[in-house]
């Protein structure tokens, strides 16, 4: 299992998704450009000292990125996600893409991806933060594949 992040805009949010991949020990993939400045310090002021522990690749752009997938699925989760997060079956490789904040992944992005998923909410309500997001993503992702840290297969 792993988190992608495609060219997200802000520090802080990559910061929390960063420590939450080293508490669930989750590699993660940043596809740049990035809508910040992208360095160590700010980071680590979002993530606190979490963010050494995370495994984290970047990318300089999306062919970048696209050449590491190998075998894996792309799960991209987005408010037009035909499936639900809720009837999705998740594989043990899959990587979960998370778009940037202001506009998503473009259609080229979506397109590729293997999956479209969305997670269920209030129909008043647009979307969920992206950090938030991929932690209820994740969390599901490995309770249904057994992949929590800690806990007997």
């Amino acid at each position: 299992m792993r988190i992608a992040l495609y060219q997200p805009d802000i520090a802080g949010n990559v910061g929390t998704i960063l420590r939450m991949s080293a508490c669930f020990h989750v590699p993660c993939d940043i596809i740049e450009p990035c809508g910040f400045a992208f360095s160590e310090r700010a980071l680590k002021r979002a993530g606190m000292d979490y963010v050494a522990g995370a495994s984290v690749k970047r990318h300089p752009d999306w062919d970048a990125f696209e050449t590491n997938v190998g075998e894996s699925r792309l799960v991209l989760m987005t408010t037009k996600g035909s499936t639900s997060l809720t009837r999705f079956r998740f594989q043990p490789d899959d990587i979960i893409l998370m778009g940037s904040e202001s506009a998503g992944v473009p259609t080229m992005v979506h397109e590729r991806a293997n999956a479209r998923v969305h997670i269920p909410m209030h129909p008043e309500f647009r979307s969920l933060n992206v950090a938030v997001s991929a932690g209820i993503a994740l969390a599901e992702a490995l309770r249904q594949t057994r992949q929590f840290p800690g806990e007997d297969a």
